[in-house]
């Protein structure tokens, strides 16, 4: 691929491809503060324990949510690339699975206050990455990953790469069918 190949350019539908970067954060307040301040922007969306900012230039999403990381962790939570259309996402799955990356599903999923399709890979240091479309913003009532108070449900933040989803089973945001709570 050439360099031109490989730039961000709009799809067919017209979106701008976002480089998506989860971090793990302390105390959500001063973070969005911060951001605020570092972007000159207000947060896109704000939720219990969780934001997100929706940066135009350079194409960028960044969510926030407030979790402790273990000792000698660090704050990263995951990756990942925001796409324009379901057919991305497939297409996105397609590729990697005919390269033989690790994958793992989670179409039509409620994750960090809003519907999403996606499709994870793992590189070979552990870092979680997706690809995904938004499909629809969602109030906090309809979100199912916090506890109220707005502290994080499960052993980690929203949409989280789990150990369980690193080995191959679902994510975080997926709904485990053996009755375990998100994540453990």
């Amino acid at each position: 691929m050439t360099a031109a190949e490989t730039s961000a350019a709009p799809t067919t539908s017209g979106f701008l491809p976002k480089t998506h970067v989860s971090l793990n954060v302390r105390d959500i307040d001063r973070s969005v503060a911060f951001y605020e301040a570092f972007f000159g922007m207000a947060a896109h969306k704000r939720r219990p324990g969780y934001a997100n900012f929706d940066v135009a230039a350079p194409p960028l999403k960044l969510a926030l949510q407030e979790f402790t990381p273990a000792e000698g962790t660090g704050a990263l939570s995951h990756l990942g690339i925001q796409v324009g259309t379901s057919e991305e996402v497939q297409a996105a799955r397609e590729r990697l699975l005919v390269s033989g990356l690790a994958t793992f599903d989670e179409g039509d999923t409620t994750c960090c206050y809003a519907r999403q399709d996606k499709v994870w890979a793992t590189d070979p240091d552990g870092n979680g990455w997706e690809v995904y479309i938004l499909l629809d913003e969602m109030s906090d009532e309809e979100d199912d990953h916090f506890e109220t108070g707005g502290k994080a449900s499960g052993e980690a933040a929203c949409c989280a790469v789990s150990a369980q989803a690193k080995a191959g089973g679902p994510a975080c945001c997926a709904q485990p069918t053996d009755g375990t709570a998100c994540c453990n």
